[in-house]
């Protein structure tokens, strides 16, 4: 018999548990004859289990935790295996990728190797669970919303790995480790001259916030009316009560248009897959078709010229392409120019032609007659 559960529930039925649908055409069997949860009956269901794994959920279990295992050893060995370091500095922790000088060569186990290797489990866990999502579905005879949206994350997650292989180095990938992860986000933003400047990572907050936005409104909607039986949606969207009326009408009021009980739910899941698939589309284009997001931005009138920062040569600038070659292995480039240097001036670069020569034609005649001092090694010739 099916039960309706939410928050204004105040009595949990405590009955034989429920064994679930037959299993048709599956492997296996369901695991454990299920129990309850006290908490859990405050927000929804207190049954859990029993557990159906089948083939594909066994395997990306045991693979998930292989990947776990090689993680959380490689950062407890860092320390030295000692327990109480492991614990305190846990969010400080990494498994790094391999170095620059690589490439895409297989490294040795310590200097990167590990992290291919949990890259690789990991990987094969997410797409052998999103195997299982969609095969439940199916054998559920639901529809297969669910697995493609869990693809377009999948999506943003392999454009990870997708991006250092176009790109030609290992080293681009993400660090395995809580605050290492974020410390990389920027690095890889500054190093492509700021992703905010990406039009597809500016589509991906877009609906990032808006998801948020709409989820939260639903959310409200829904249990502003779960008095009235709103937590029903699925009879209500054929057979309409007066929850389900008084929420439609409370957006037709306040946001201008009629959200049903179903079309709400379309809203959502197209704005919750496009964030990442936005996002991951973004990934790929950085570092291979586009080197610089602040230049491009420039070149296209999105973003307002800045004065001249840096005067870098032309041997300079193709080393902050983002690419690796050339690069001194495990350190950052340090430079000794050769020629005279060339001043990056976005202003020029946005410029017309005319008044960039202009520009050139007047600062010729009015700086003095001295020669640019070289750039001091190991920096980038930041003008004083």
């Amino acid at each position: 018999m099916l039960e309706y559960q939410n928050l204004f529930t105040r009595v949990q039925v405590r009955t034989v548990p429920e064994p679930g649908l037959p299993l048709v055409d599956s492997p296996g069997a369901r695991l454990g004859k299920g129990t309850f949860s006290y908490l859990a009956g405050k927000f929804g269901d207190a049954q859990f289990g029993p557990i159906y794994l089948g083939t594909a959920g066994l395997f990306s279990l045991l693979f998930g935790f292989l990947a776990f295992e090689i993680i959380g050893l490689n950062m407890w060995a860092s320390v030295g295996w000692d327990p109480g370091e492991f614990i305190r500095q846990l969010p400080w922790l990494a498994l790094e990728p391999p170095p620059p000088q690589y490439g895409l060569r297989v490294p040795p186990l310590n200097q990167g190797g590990w992290y291919l290797m949990a890259g690789f489990f990991l990987t094969v866990s997410i797409l052998l669970w999103w195997v299982r999502v969609y095969r439940r579905a199916r054998a559920l005879n639901m529809g297969t919303h669910l697995p493609w949206a869990f693809a377009s994350a999948i999506f943003l997650y392999l454009a990870f790995f997708f991006q250092p292989l176009i790109v030609g180095s290992w080293s681009e990938m993400v660090p395995f480790g809580l605050f290492p992860h974020l410390d990389w986000t920027s690095a890889f933003s500054i190093r492509y001259g700021n992703l905010y400047y990406n039009p597809f990572h500016a589509l991906s907050i877009v609906f990032l916030y808006g998801s948020a936005v709409l989820f939260a409104m639903h959310a409200a909607t829904i249990l502003a009316v779960a008095r009235l039986g709103g937590e029903r949606e699925i009879e209500q969207i054929t057979d309409r009560g007066t929850a389900a009326e008084r929420s439609m009408l409370f957006w037709r009021w306040t946001m201008g248009f009629n959200a049903t009980m179903e079309s709400i739910h379309r809203w959502a899941w197209w704005f919750a897959v496009l964030t990442t698939f936005t996002g991951g589309i973004g990934i790929l284009l950085t570092g291979t078709v586009v080197d610089n997001w602040y230049l491009w931005g420039v070149k296209h009138g999105l973003v307002a010229p800045y004065p001249a920062q840096n005067t870098l040569t032309p041997e300079q600038q193709e080393l902050l392409r983002g690419r690796y070659q050339g690069t001194a292995p495990d350190t950052f480039p340090s430079y000794t120019p050769q020629a005279a240097p060339m001043v990056l001036d976005s202003t020029a670069m946005s410029a017309p032609a005319d008044s960039a020569a202009a520009v050139t034609d007047s600062t010729a005649r009015t700086a003095p007659d001295s020669t640019v001092p070289p750039v001091a090694q190991g920096s980038v010739g930041r003008v004083p």
